[in-house]
């Protein structure tokens, strides 16, 4: 028994040296939604004030883990009144809850550039798991920093009644599914 723990051990520091920490460019970072209005237009916006960690051991990736948190206070939808609304109990209620977040289960490669992204969304106090779609744009040796980046696009869809947000507004009004979309580059470090 001694052995086997000492042999988990060992492949657990292991694992842990050779896993690099990459933090998030938020000069080159965008985490944005889209939700359709009277199911007739798009109503795009973001959260200003994020922050995207990813480890992984493995050059393609395919054993990262990507941690989230975003400000709910900084959502922007390029209209004051409406971002108000938005931060307040009939939304995200943004003074009980002021942050979301991201966990990852699973990051797997699919083909080519396309991964699957699976973990644990937290917003408005409840928890789902989701699956996104990711782009792995690839990885370069940056000109001016001489610091290694990679970049990603991340898209899903999710519905707002999962996580009981904006619950007395039909489907009429909202569209349930809200779309993600990000862009992200992360420096090495």
């Amino acid at each position: 028994m001694k052995r086997i723990t000492l042999i988990a051990a060992i492949a657990m520091v292991s694992i842990a040296t050779f896993a690099q920490t990459w933090s998030l460019d938020k000069s080159h970072a965008k985490l944005g939604f889209t939700i359709t209005h009277l199911m007739i237009s798009d109503v795009e916006g973001s959260f200003k004030t994020f922050d995207v960690t990813l480890t992984a051991s493995k050059e393609d990736f395919s054993d990262a883990i990507i941690t989230l948190t975003a400000d709910v206070n900084s959502i922007n939808t390029d209209n004051e009144k409406r971002d108000g609304h938005l931060k307040s109990p009939d939304f995200f209620d943004a003074a009980k809850y002021p942050a979301l977040s991201f966990k990852s289960k699973s990051f797997t490669h699919v083909s080519g550039k396309n991964y699957k992204l699976t973990g644990d969304l937290t917003m408005h106090g409840i928890t789902k798991t989701i699956t996104l779609d990711v782009i792995y744009n690839g990885t370069i040796t940056h000109p001016m920093t001489k610091k290694l980046v990679a970049g990603f696009k991340v898209s899903g869809t999710f519905k707002r009644s999962d996580f009981g947000i904006g619950s007395t507004f039909p489907g009429s009004v909202l569209s349930d599914d809200v779309n993600l979309i990000a862009n992200v580059e992360f420096v090495k470090q």
